[in-house]
């Protein structure tokens, strides 16, 4: 179905001064953390009906009191005194676009919104190079539809925050537009909170060749592949379906590592890998609990690391749900407040050397198999995000360019569940559909 998406306005709003003022004007270098995150911006899509939408009005007034609340999202990204990358805390603004869509919402879910979904969010990461120094670090779009149905489409730079982190910020901005403005939740900022550092620093383990890309980390030769070759695709696993599988997998285990072990093993299938070939999938890890002392939930930045659960593939396929989900828990419990501790270490040594690293993060275009990337969102609850009429209709997913990349999230449509986000090689894709729903 075409859509005609047309920008109506296009501005940069700093935020409104807050009674906290935390910020001021000030300079934060980047932690460890952040230089390990993905160097782009990640775009969020939601759809809600007529009668469940806020005035564009209503939306900014609740954005710019809330962003005052997270100086981090209004500041800019540049270079200190000393030469590292740093964040600017000096209230430069987000960027608020406003378009309307030739077209009815309810006709453009009902037919799919892939071929206009680029229009629907900002395209921040298309600006040149020579005009990044000023770009904002939080941009939005209000599309509204003829209907009067809208869609919220965000792109945030990934060096800012971290899934946790704006999840809080949605439910924030949420919360402050759905009581007038009555409660502004605030977020745990104080970023030196994440790199509490042992005396002397003692980093144990080899995160130059892990969460960077050093001169001996492991070479998986990952192809980069035309971007028409890489389908994106969203299966929804009713919640029926999900009990069956933990029923199935009968250890105690959650939502999340039970669909995962099920993903792994029918990509691994669909892909007709040889029994020999090492699999692996890097799992994203929230180590705001993990880590000693833990730091609060609702701390904003960046604080994930990864786990690498590896199988052979004819292991993993022969294998039951059980054992698949014990590689993955075990996997996951190594990145434990022993392991967040050497990193953070190892930050400080990166910052007294002065050296720059390249995080493993993948280019677009890449193609992960034999391997996957999978994140889980199911703890964002983006499906109860409510503005005050009501949560989305639907969580539209942008185009995802990287093969083998995966999202779990809470499903927004009337069937209760969990879809997952895939890109997956056009070769690959029927196979995986066809056995996607099989317990086999």
């Amino acid at each position: 179905m075409a859509v005609t998406v047309e920008i109506t306005r296009r501005t940069v709003l700093s935020p409104r001064p807050s009674c906290d003022d935390h910020a001021g004007s000030r300079t934060i270098p980047l932690t460890i953390f952040d230089r390990a995150a993905t160097d782009g911006y990640v775009p969020v899509v939601f759809a809600w009906t007529a009668q469940a939408a806020p005035t564009n009005a209503t939306l900014v007034d609740g954005l710019l009191a809330t962003v005052a609340r997270f100086p981090h999202l209004a500041g800019r990204l540049g270079v200190d005194d000393r030469g590292r990358r740093c964040f600017h805390l000096n209230d430069a603004g987000v960027r608020v676009i406003e378009a309307a869509a030739a077209a009815n919402l309810a006709d453009a879910l009902a037919h799919g919104v892939s071929g206009h979904i680029d229009q629907l969010y900002p395209q921040a990461d298309k600006v040149p190079v020579h005009e990044r120094a000023d770009e904002p670090l939080l941009q939005v779009q209000f599309t509204r539809y003829r209907c009067g149905g809208l869609v919220i489409g965000t792109a945030c730079q990934h060096l800012v925050a971290d899934g946790q982190s704006m999840s809080f910020f949605y439910a924030a901005w949420a919360t402050a537009v759905s009581t007038g403005l009555a409660v502004l939740p605030s977020p745990f900022i104080d970023r030196t909170a994440a790199v509490v550092l042992r005396n002397p620093p003692a980093p144990a383990f080899d995160h130059r060749n892990i969460e960077f890309k050093g001169e001996h980390s492991p070479r998986r030769s990952y192809p980069v592949v035309p971007l028409d070759r890489i389908k994106n695709i969203t299966m929804h696993f009713p919640e029926e379906f999900v009990a069956r599988l933990k029923a199935r997998v009968a250890v105690r285990c959650s939502v999340f590592q039970c669909l995962l072990a099920h993903a792994w093993k029918k990509v691994t299938a669909a892909r007709n890998l040889s029994p020999e070939e090492l699999t692996q999938v890097r799992v994203a890890v929230n180590c705001r609990s993990r880590a000693k002392p833990s730091v609060p939930m609702d701390f904003f930045g960046n604080m994930v690391l990864w786990a690498f659960p590896r199988m052979r593939a004819g292991e993993l396929l022969s294998s039951n749900y059980a054992a698949v989900v014990g590689v993955i828990r075990d996997a996951v419990a190594r990145v434990d407040a022993e392991y967040i501790q050497s990193f953070v270490d190892f930050g400080e040594a990166l910052e007294r050397s002065g050296e720059q690293l390249t995080p493993t993060a993948a280019v677009v275009g890449t193609a992960f198999s034999p391997d996957l990337e999978v994140d889980s969102w199911l703890g964002f609850r983006f499906h109860d995000l409510d503005f005050g009429g009501g949560p989305p209709c639907a969580f539209l997913p942008p185009v995802v360019p990287i093969e083998g990349l995966m999202f779990f999230v809470r499903s927004c449509t009337a069937k209760p569940g969990v879809d997952l986000l895939a890109a997956i090689h056009e070769e690959h894709v029927d196979a995986f559909k066809q056995i996607s729903y099989s317990l086999d």
